[in-house]
């Protein structure tokens, strides 16, 4: 059985905007978070999922929502599972099997899966390293986005290429005494 990290719903989502708020868009992780956090288009889904299978077919329900749904309604989707995949290597493994589902529904072309996680580390980086923050998060978090809405953030942001490396930058001279500074509150997963 998984450990479970006991929170309502309501205190995830409000830990997941926190994060939204202060990192994503606060230090500009993400140029194109701040334009639907504002128009409201992020739906935030927390699962209640207790195990892959679970996860999966709530993932192929957004997955389908998302591509049925009006991007003015809905840009974009956060699946947040705060009780299970805890651990970033299950987590990782759990992409494949998400990324063969958006095959299998034929919607690789139409949206994309990004993800985060509190334990988020780019491969050849130490657990440590500043520059996994930009891609870890209060919870692990299945990012559903649309391939369109990705083409037309490029459009308006050229050096999108660039954004990778100027995150790291950023990271750097903030520090992990700086990323402390931000404060955010959450939950912090068992240890595995």
């Amino acid at each position: 059985m998984p450990k479970m990290i006991s929170v309502t719903p309501e205190t995830v989502i409000a830990h997941t905007e926190e994060w939204l708020e202060k990192a994503v868009i606060g230090l500009n992780l993400c140029p194109f978070a701040k334009a639907v956090h504002v128009k409201k288009q992020i739906r935030y889904v927390v699962s209640q999922a207790d195990t892959p299978q679970a996860l999966l077919e709530e993932l192929q329900t957004e997955l389908e929502l998302l591509a049925e749904t009006s991007a003015e309604k809905i840009d974009t989707t956060l699946l947040i599972h705060p009780r299970m995949l805890n651990d970033f290597l299950d987590f990782n493994d759990f992409m494949e099997v998400a990324e063969g589902l958006l095959e299998e529904l034929e919607l690789d072309g139409t949206l994309q899966i990004a993800n985060f996680h509190p334990q988020f580390q780019f491969e050849g980086s130490a657990a440590d390293d500043i520059e996994n923050f930009s891609n870890r998060s209060p919870y692990p978090i299945l990012h559903l986005l649309r391939e369109e809405s990705i083409d037309r953030a490029v459009e308006a942001f050229p050096d999108a290429g660039m954004i990778y490396e100027k995150n790291i930058e950023e990271l750097q001279i903030l520090g992990h005494a700086g990323w402390n500074e931000l404060n955010l509150s959450y939950e912090k997963p068992p240890k595995a």
